[in-house]
């Protein structure tokens, strides 16, 4: 009996030994199930890709440890800061910065060191540029007589508006050494511009000027507004002669018409018999131009002049003037 009940209670013991140590390897066994989850989650498992390890370490890895787990490909990266609570937290490396990729610019040689001697470079000697390029020099003026300058300064004194040309010389008797083209006299031009020797315009300008501007505001009430010329010089002989004629040198005028201020035009040819203040109009400027040029001619002489005034200088002997 004592026996039995000793080995029931041994028994009994045994059990509750046995029982306690499989509840020990129970909680084991649950603690170390809940270790396994914990460093698992659902993209570890359902992830085929390999996975880098960028999260929180442990304290119980050693800092050498550490530094072997890091990647390969970042060595430069800065070790993870240990916080005082014991655990290392890692972070991802920082992206190197823009100069660090920048690509090494190419040595630049060397310039060469300058010449101690200077260079000289030599060009063409030309004496005289002008010289050498005659067609680009301009024209050398001539000096002008005395006379012609006193001739120019009495046309400036007259009003008369004018221009120098070059000399004329058409050959023979055909020449005007100093001509000048006369466009207007004070406000009375002159249609088309005359091209006269100097004395020539100076002479027909004062004509104008004293003479048949005071006539036409006499007559007409009316001052000149245009006299229109039919020729100046002109290269020609006169006619049935071998003689040249006075506007071979520039020294003759033709006048065809006068055109006043109010409108009315005076034809110079022989006017009507009842034309009375016309007649007399042109017989007292005709009359008055024998006191100024040494040839008037006009309407009446021949058929020639039959339809403007002709007035010229010719020099003649004893100072003869032909007025007709």
């Amino acid at each position: 009996m004592s026996s039995f009940f000793g080995d029931s209670l041994a028994d009994v013991i045994y059990f509750r030994r046995s029982g306690l140590r499989g509840r020990h390897a129970v909680f084991g066994t649950a603690l170390l199930a809940a270790a396994m989850m914990s460093a698992c989650s659902t993209d570890n498992v359902l992830s085929l890709r390999p996975e880098v390890d960028v999260g929180t370490t442990t304290a119980s890895f050693a800092a050498g440890a550490a530094h072997d787990l890091a990647p390969a490909a970042l060595p430069d990266a800065p070790a993870p800061a240990v916080p005082s609570d014991g655990l290392a937290t890692a972070t991802l490396p920082a992206e190197p910065a823009p100069t660090e990729m920048a690509a090494v610019a190419p040595a630049v040689p060397a310039l060469p060191e300058a010449p101690t001697e200077p260079m000289v470079a030599a060009y063409p000697r030309v004496d005289n540029p002008i010289e050498a390029l005659p067609e680009m020099s301009p024209a050398k003026p001539e000096i002008m007589p005395a006379d012609e300058v006193s001739c120019r300064k009495e046309l400036e004194r007259l009003g008369v508006q004018y221009v120098d040309l070059a000399p004329i010389n058409d050959g023979g008797a055909c020449r005007i050494e100093h001509p000048v083209k006369v466009s207007a006299i004070g406000r009375i031009q002159m249609k088309p511009a005359a091209t006269l020797r100097c004395e020539m315009a100076a002479t027909f300008a004062a004509w104008t000027r004293r003479e048949l501007a005071p006539t036409a505001r006499t007559r007409y009430f009316s001052g000149v507004k245009t006299i229109h010329q039919g020729s100046s010089y002109s290269c020609r002989r006169i006619r049935g002669t071998g003689v040249a004629s006075e506007h071979s040198k520039g020294n003759a005028l033709d006048i065809m018409r006068i055109e006043l201020n109010n409108g009315r035009d005076i034809d110079v040819r022989k006017p009507g018999w009842f034309a009375f203040r016309q007649r007399g109009f042109l017989n007292s400027v005709r009359a008055d131009g024998c006191e100024y040029f040494n040839t008037v001619l006009g309407p009446g002489y021949d058929w020639d002049h039959r339809n403007h005034f002709h007035f010229d200088i010719k020099a003649r002997r004893n100072g003869r003037v032909a007025c007709r």
